[in-house]
């Protein structure tokens, strides 16, 4: 298969089969006397498993792992779930920060008062100083400067 013939097989678009070759999660296809690209069923297989990996969220790094794992049948499954478990903690900490993120637009919206005045407490926040000194605070204390409740 050319590699048009695989990104519509395996979902995966001609770039994103280039660039995982160059870093080096995919390996570089063979080549026919044209240079033409050539991938077989397992390189298709493959790719379907990175995308699918990819659309959980899973890193380049971590993917890379779990193609190990998923390539060595005698592989015990303890790796796998240990692999997934960190992930999904890293999701629920992701999650928390976006949470926290849209308390706080929410917030600064319902402070604007989106009519003809200049003032507006969305563009206030984003260029206060105080941001700068919080930055390991959490994204509702960075952005507002509020701990919690109103302004």
């Amino acid at each position: 298969m050319n590699i048009g013939e695989t990104a519509k097989a395996s979902g995966v678009s001609a770039k994103m089969i280039r660039h995982y070759e160059k870093v080096g999660l995919f390996p570089e296809a063979l080549r026919t006397e044209a240079s033409y690209r050539q991938y077989t069923q397992q390189e298709v297989s493959t790719l379907r498993f990175i995308r699918q990996s990819r659309d959980l969220g899973f890193s380049i790094d971590q993917i890379r792992e779990l193609l190990g794992l998923w390539q060595d049948k005698r592989r015990p499954s303890r790796q796998v779930k240990a692999l997934a478990q960190a992930h999904l903690q890293e999701l629920d900490a992701k999650l928390q920060e976006l949470t926290a993120m849209k308390a706080t637009l929410a917030h600064l919206v319902n402070y604007c008062n989106g009519d003809d005045r200049p003032d507006c407490p969305i563009v206030e926040s984003l260029a206060d100083e105080r941001q700068v000194t919080n930055k390991g605070a959490s994204p509702r204390v960075r952005a507002t400067g509020l701990k919690s409740g109103r302004a």
